[in-house]
């Protein structure tokens, strides 16, 4: 199943679901607001694979995107394979 990430406005992310979930996963623990926490948690729960960055909050916005900027490539590279990891590189130059 593909998902998408609208990270700002004519920027979309569009990974595989379980890239999507994974990068969601990373997100939620990290995020200080706990209603964009919970947000994230119920779009994985629910299996929604979508998630529009520019619709939350502008503190979330440049929560998640130093949040991404700052470490999903090098936790991937822990966890992910190569090509996964090159997906999340598109990802974080997309929230600049």
């Amino acid at each position: 199943m593909a998902a998408l990430i609208m990270v700002r406005p004519e920027r979309d992310w569009q990974p595989s679901g379980g890239l999507f979930d994974w990068t969601l996963e990373y997100l939620i623990p990290r995020l200080s607001d706990e209603k964009t926490a919970d947000w994230l948690r119920t779009i994985v729960d629910e299996n929604l694979g979508n998630l529009w960055i520019p619709d939350l909050p502008s503190e979330a916005q440049e929560e998640i995107y130093a949040l991404l900027r700052g470490g999903v490539v090098a936790a991937a590279a822990h966890e992910l394979p190569p090509s996964a990891v090159d997906q999340l590189r598109e990802l974080v130059s997309l929230t600049y």
